[in-house]
């Protein structure tokens, strides 16, 4: 993923800050991802799930709304309107840029502000909202006794995520005039509802309330134990799988060139954040995997290790060849699995002992065969294991061809 800084005109005037990650490939889609309240584009669960669907080719944009985190202007003079006004200002920059965003993904009140500016959107084919209350009124509870404050006075100094910030009686009377009842029905667009049932921030009644008002096609799925802000890193990886895996379905992917000189396409590996080992991989861009390492070598066991993978590929590539040579000589085969394990063994049979590499490779296969098959059969079969076309090339001698892309610098 390719992080570019931009700047761009809030819905108030202001200058808004954001970032555009990039896939590390062709741009085939783009998505709007817009921060809970008082957050910042810069929240660890933004990031994840941007950096998810960049490695499905999907820019994405995530902006701070105004006066929150680097953007300018004063959070005191900002609305649920401003922030609608400030997610359309967005989707107005990206389509000018050629970007017009297919998808809109929006936590907790910046999910609201999603759905509400949806209908507004022109080409919109998915909506997303994580822990999105169901009426824009619902954030008032944050500010506690200050809310009669707010009323009698004008304004006052609320605490919020840390931060004082100066809540004026405008707000109030905008989040207590505006509604989700004329958006939900006409979104014009597949919507993923996803919410945690602990959320102790935004009760889970939200979730169902926003779904019965929505029109099909339209999902939810549950956070389970999941806080409101996903700050676990599991949480988080979980919410970015299923975007990732649902919004695919609905949106118009544009296809990459074909690649006469590789026949099965190309495999991208990026790193998902350069503070661990997990790895973004995405095969020909259609299917997506994710290469971890366990937690006892400093990674997060998100997914299979390298040497998993390779082994993965040479257990499908031997049931494949099973399953091949079994159909062509009419073999009655029910059923093929294979294990394989992988270890690095000393041998006193090493070519290259005397250099220090006193170890070899050692994958082992476990294959069972279900089925009617005489002795004969089962024999044949295992052989055609060994002809398979990846232990042939583990066996075999590889080129790696390897060159240094010139880096494109972020604006």
């Amino acid at each position: 993923m390719k992080t570019e800084r931009i700047t761009f005109t809030g819905g108030l005037g202001d200058t808004l800050a954001a970032r555009l990650d990039r896939p590390e490939g062709r741009v085939r889609a783009a998505a709007l991802l817009a921060h809970c309240f008082t957050c910042s584009k810069d929240i660890a669960a933004a990031r994840r799930i941007s950096g998810r669907l960049a490695a499905l080719g999907i820019a994405v944009l995530r902006f701070d709304f105004t006066g929150l985190g680097h953007s300018g202007g004063e959070f005191a003079n900002t609305n649920f309107s401003s922030n609608v006004g400030d997610l359309l200002a967005a989707v107005g920059w990206m389509t000018a840029q050629g970007m017009a965003p297919q998808l809109l993904i929006g936590h907790s009140l910046g999910g609201e502000a999603v759905l509400k500016a949806a209908p507004q959107v022109q080409g919109l084919r998915a909506v997303v909202s994580i822990g999105a209350p169901a009426d824009p009124a619902h954030v008032a509870h944050n500010f506690g006794g200050k809310f009669d404050e707010i009323r009698t006075q004008g304004e006052a100094i609320v605490s919020l995520g840390g931060r004082d910030l100066t809540i004026r009686r405008q707000f109030l009377d905008d989040i207590s005039a505006a509604s989700l009842a004329d958006a939900l029905p006409r979104l014009g667009a597949a919507l993923l509802v996803l919410h945690a049932p602990r959320d102790s921030v935004v009760g889970i009644d939200n979730a169902q309330s926003i779904f019965v008002a929505a029109r099909h096609p339209k999902s939810f799925v549950s956070l389970d134990d999941a806080d409101h802000l996903l700050t676990r890193e599991a949480d988080a990886e979980y919410a970015a799988d299923l975007i990732s895996a649902w919004s695919s379905r609905y949106l118009d992917l544009s296809p990459e060139p074909t690649h006469a000189d590789a026949p099965e396409g190309v495999v991208r590996v990026a790193e998902a954040e350069a503070s661990g080992f997990r790895q973004d991989i995405i095969v020909n861009n259609r299917q997506q995997l994710v290469a971890d390492e366990p937690e006892a070598m400093s990674g997060t066991d998100l997914g299979p290790s390298p040497y998993q993978l390779l082994s993965a590929g040479l257990g499908a590539c031997t049931t494949m060849t099973i399953r091949l040579y079994a159909r062509r000589k009419g073999i009655p085969l029910a059923h093929v699995s294979c294990e394989v394990r992988h270890d690095r063994c000393h041998t006193e049979d090493c070519a290259d002992c005397d250099k220090g590499q006193a170890k070899v490779d050692v994958f082992s296969r476990v294959i069972r065969l279900t089925g009617n098959l005489t002795d004969d059969q089962r024999a044949a079969l295992l052989a055609i294991a060994d002809k398979c076309p990846v232990h042939r090339t583990l066996h075999g001698q590889a080129i790696i061809l390897t060159e240094l892309k010139p880096e494109r610098h972020a604006a």
